[in-house]
């Protein structure tokens, strides 16, 4: 299966994510974020997950900026994910999601480190 196929076929998980991502982007800019390198896909049978690294003065940080679909699949995603940011050359791992991942990503080390709140002006 080629990238816009399988773009397609997680499109419901990828806009389900969105719809908690408070209106930050649309599918079609994760489809241009990841066909122009800037995001990285991870496609499985039941989920995926969309990531991206970021570049700050003093850390390089691997950056899960949204996942969706069988919580199970994305958990499994972890260790290829590390061995993946580690080759990248980043220092840390950072995840943007509901309250509920920290609870089920704590065996794999996760802890949360804070809270980011939002309002609309």
């Amino acid at each position: 299966m080629n990238l816009h196929e399988e773009l397609l076929r997680c499109r419901p998980w990828i806009e389900s994510a969105l719809e908690h991502s408070g209106g930050t982007h649309l599918f079609a800019d994760i489809v241009q974020g990841i066909v122009s390198g800037r995001m990285q896909f991870w496609p499985a049978e039941e989920g995926c997950a969309v990531t991206e690294i970021i570049i700050f003065p003093q850390k390089k940080i691997f950056h899960v900026f949204l996942a969706g679909g069988e919580k199970g699949q994305i958990v499994d995603m972890n260790d290829s994910a590390v061995e993946f940011a580690k080759a990248a050359g980043c220092s840390g791992m950072t995840i943007a999601g509901r309250k509920g991942w920290s609870r089920v990503l704590k065996d794999k080390g996760w802890t949360e480190a804070f809270t980011t709140l939002s309002r609309e002006i």
